[in-house]
């Protein structure tokens, strides 16, 4: 039979990020919970923790910090209904791509959250990379590009994000004053999220059917050049100050084309990229009712 105890000592070190932290959040000595991890080992017959800095779960591990975490969301939601406290709040942790967290996620979960005691944790990745998130237990629920769940999960298909080619007028003056094609884009400036974001890519394969080739110069540096900025609206504002182009979601773009400050390069060509909701199959009041309300209201925002 698990040892809860047990488990919460090894829950706590991966959770808070060392021992130290964990017995102090459990108002033991660090040997006492440091010894607590390694029965709970013992029991099991193999390593569950990583000692690195900070402690990570091993794949064994990490199936028994999952199930930690999915016991105490059941005993929140039960401790709620039971005690009736309206002053009691739930926690939830999410992962999210920045585009979706700084473009349509907040209108999508505003009303949710006044009227639910409801607290987001938020953790930020690569639309592509999120469900790492939920596969490494620091998520229950997250908003992905991949179609198919994990074991122990559902998905929910959300709908598209679509995605186009943009510059400032004074940028599409200066470099696609002849109109657009492969050699210019071999050359013009660009903005990318990170070395991760292959959207620009996608739309110039979208429009061109290739890439443009890159190639050195003197200076050691690849053509074209790239700035690499990691926020969805400074990434916006390096497009609008006519430094380089960018592919930008529709829920951005359109004020800003609407405003004047930036033109679609290509209006016949974009990229949709389709979003799901991953969460775990578990019976929690709480969590149904977040992703019931948070599926309807992204429908009603993405393309469908």
């Amino acid at each position: 039979m698990l040892d809860y105890k047990l488990l919460e000592a090894f829950a706590m070190v991966i959770l808070e990020g060392g021992f130290e932290k964990a017995a102090r959040k459990l108002c033991l000595t660090q040997s006492a919970v440091s010894q607590r991890v390694r029965q709970l080992e013992d029991l099991y017959g193999t390593i569950l923790l990583k000692r690195t800095t900070p402690p990570q779960s091993t794949d064994s591990g990490l199936q028994l910090l999952i199930h930690y975490k999915k016991v105490k969301q059941l005993e929140r939601d039960l401790d709620q209904q039971n005690s009736g406290d309206e002053n009691t709040f739930h926690s939830l942790s999410i992962g999210v791509n920045a585009d979706t967290l700084e473009t349509w996620f907040f209108s999508s979960v505003q009303r949710l959250l006044h009227q639910y005691n409801i607290v987001l944790d938020l953790q930020v990745d690569d639309q592509d990379m999120t469900h790492e998130l939920l596969k490494d237990g620091k998520v229950w629920g997250c908003i992905s590009t991949r179609p198919t769940p994990q074991q122990g999960c559902t998905a929910e298909f959300l709908g598209a994000v679509r995605y186009g080619i943009y510059a400032a007028p004074i940028f599409k003056e200066k470099w696609f004053s002849s109109g657009i094609n492969l050699d210019v884009f071999q050359n013009a400036p660009l903005v990318r999220f990170n070395r991760k974001d292959e959207l620009s890519r996608k739309i110039l394969t979208e429009i061109f059917g290739e890439l443009p080739k890159s190639i050195a110069d003197h200076s050691g540096l690849t053509r074209p050049p790239v700035f690499f900025v990691p926020s969805t609206e400074i990434y916006a504002l390096f497009v609008t100050d006519g430094l380089c182009w960018g592919v930008l979601p529709e829920q951005q773009s359109k004020p800003l084309e609407s405003s004047g400050k930036i033109v679609n390069l290509s209006p016949e060509n974009y990229v949709d990229v389709n979003l799901f909701w991953h969460s775990w199959t578990l019976k929690s009041e709480t969590m149904q009712c977040y992703s019931k309300h948070f599926i309807t209201q992204a429908r009603e925002v993405l393309h469908n």
